[in-house]
């Protein structure tokens, strides 16, 4: 047994808590991003505010240190403070951030990544992979003259057209929602209902290639063909699975190479940088599509990029992490089925998500709060979400984290037994980002 960074109740978030407060009267909402938000995670339990972090580690304004799974929600693809990206930064410090005349570096990353994601032979960039999407659909919508979208995926690019879609669509315009067909994951035939009713307006079929479960049946390859046969455009949110499924992302891993392609969290380490990359007969609609912005060449992040690829590509990241990864999945679930809890880490060894059930079989937010709190009690940030391996990652921490997890597990186990797991919560409950609207296609 591993010896654990410390015992079980003595975790301290003390300055996090009084940041907290005083957070509540200068940032609404108490963050930037809400998935970082202290509902998201058991609140007066789990640190709020960091300090700084190294590796696979970061530590909080209290000083405790953790082994970090989400990685800054996905964009820590090497690692904190990974040195060749840094240096990469610090080096085109020296030279400028911004100038009055493109930079050399747009068309050095561009080159870097067109020989590297298959359906990339021009690429455009953003700041966010939100950003990224929202202007893949408006050159979409542009290429075909129509404006609707058959959509798939984690509602994880909420700008714009999309937010429509979750409950948080203060703003939005309610003629919005109207825009997008929601089809669903390995059920081809949810698309092409959508096509049958609607094909003819439909500007771009837009999908992630994975969430947390494979394509079964040809299910990319056909629903590549319902777009093409009906005058869609294909677009592929990788976002999540650019350079960290395969260097070449998922188009790479599934064979199947979409019209144009969204990037973003792979791609610079953490750095403010996004791309919509695709074939040149779709990609030239940008020459005239506006996209314009003071920032979009900002240097820093292109360095960072360039560096981030550069080293994917020599150090054959994404092996790595599928290596690390399946190590940790494979332990997690071995523990919790000895230990007959309604435990278990599903999706992909690379980007993975904990579910936790009661004896009836449904999702129970209590049990997985409990879980988390034990969990971050012993030195390991894991989301209720989504949970991302990184370069980082050490067979160490491999060992470290299960450590923490076996012991984890049987506290929960002991508390479902005795009916005591909301008892046993020093914290809230968590609470969803973003609970999804119930939609279906028949609309």
């Amino acid at each position: 047994m591993y010896r654990l960074y410390r015992e079980h109740a003595s975790l301290k978030i003390t300055k996090s808590l009084k940041y907290l407060k005083h957070a509540e009267k200068r940032i609404p909402a108490l963050t930037q991003t809400f998935s970082k938000a202290a509902f998201t995670f058991v609140k007066g339990v789990y640190p709020v505010y960091i300090d700084h972090a190294y590796g696979s580690h970061m530590v909080d304004v209290d000083g405790n240190d953790y082994i970090d799974y989400l990685c800054g929600l996905g964009p820590i693809i090497l690692g904190y403070g990974y040195k060749p990206v840094d240096d990469a930064i610090k080096e085109q410090l020296k030279n400028g951030i911004l100038f009055s005349l493109p930079h050399k570096l747009e068309l050095d990353l561009a080159e870097t990544i067109c020989n590297t994601v298959p359906c990339a032979e021009m690429v455009k960039y953003s700041k966010t992979g939100s950003d990224a999407v929202t202007l893949a659909i408006r050159a979409a919508r542009a290429i075909t003259k129509r404006d609707k979208i058959a959509y798939c995926g984690t509602l994880g690019v909420q700008h714009d057209w999309q937010t429509t879609l979750t409950t948080r669509d203060y703003g939005i315009p309610s003629w919005n929602r109207k825009q997008i067909k929601v089809f669903e994951y390995n059920k081809i035939e949810t698309l092409e209902e959508i096509f049958e009713r609607d094909g003819k307006n439909i500007a771009a079929v837009c999908m992630e290639p994975t969430m947390f479960e494979p394509p079964k049946g040809n299910f990319l390859k056909k629903a590549k063909e319902i777009a093409h046969k009906n005058g869609a455009v294909l677009i592929f949110d990788e976002i999540v699975t650019g350079y960290r499924f395969a260097i070449g992302g998922g188009q790479e891993k599934f064979g199947v190479i979409p019209d144009i392609t969204t990037l973003g969290k792979g791609l610079a380490n953490g750095m403010p940088l996004g791309a919509v990359v695709g074939k040149t007969e779709f990609m030239k609609i940008f020459d005239n599509v506006f996209f314009s912005s003071t920032n979009q060449g900002e240097t820093l992040s292109l360095a960072a990029g360039k560096a981030t690829i550069d080293e994917i590509r020599s150090k054959n990241v994404p092996r790595h992490l599928w290596d690390m990864g399946t190590k940790l999945m494979n332990g997690y679930n071995k523990l919790a089925k000895e230990n007959e809890t309604g435990i278990s880490f599903t999706g992909y060894p690379i980007r993975m998500r904990p579910v936790c059930v009661d004896s009836n079989g449904i999702e129970s937010l209590e049990i997985k709060s409990l879980l988390l709190q034990e969990m971050i009690t012993r030195g390991i940030f894991l989301h209720p979400g989504v949970d991302y391996i990184g370069f980082s990652h050490t067979l160490h921490d491999v060992k470290k984290t299960l450590a923490a997890f076996e012991e984890s597990v049987k506290v929960v186990k002991k508390a479902v037994e005795n009916n005591s797991v909301k008892k046993q919560l020093r914290g809230d409950v968590i609470r969803p980002v973003f609970p999804p609207k119930k939609m279906g296609t028949k609309k």
